[in-house]
């Protein structure tokens, strides 16, 4: 990859990301359960879908931001957000979207459950990770020079 299509990745895969998970976790689920007919129970359904395959589709996201940062020396803060969104990818993966699809299955099938925070948590590092993609994406230089130097 030349350095004009990695730097075009560098940018364009954290701006991807983040509006993906700002059109799905902050504009699309909220608004799901206000639409005519939707119920509790089919609203669960929609979110489970769409949370599995957001989360399919971060991977690859997460494999490909690193492949367009990888070769390069950067500044230990850009490493701090390359970090910071690897560990919160993590987190949601192995951990906290198989809680909340335990808790969607049982209140799906009308469980009584306990309240829990893990909801407000989710929120939370979805808004921290929405965060870190934004500054990621803003921590590139787009100067002209630097892109013209890149051409063959």
């Amino acid at each position: 990859m030349t350095s004009r299509w990695r730097c075009l990745a560098q940018v364009g895969l954290p701006f991807l990301w983040a509006g993906l998970v700002l059109g799905l976790s902050f504009v699309e689920t909220p608004l799901k359960f206000r639409a005519p007919g939707i119920t509790r129970e089919l609203g669960l359904g929609i979110g489970r879908l769409v949370f599995a395959t957001l989360n399919r589709i971060e991977l690859v996201l997460a494999v490909a931001v690193l492949l367009a940062w990888w070769p390069e020396r950067r500044r230990w803060s850009t490493r701090g957000l390359l970090a910071g969104l690897g560990a919160i990818l993590l987190a949601q993966t192995l951990w906290l979207l198989p809680v909340l699809d335990a808790r969607a299955l049982a209140m799906i099938a009308g469980e009584t459950l306990v309240p829990s925070s893990h909801h407000v948590l989710f929120v939370i590092v979805e808004a921290v990770k929405l965060g870190l993609l934004l500054a990621l994406g803003c921590s590139v230089r787009l100067d002209v020079g630097r892109l013209d130097a890149a051409r063959p």
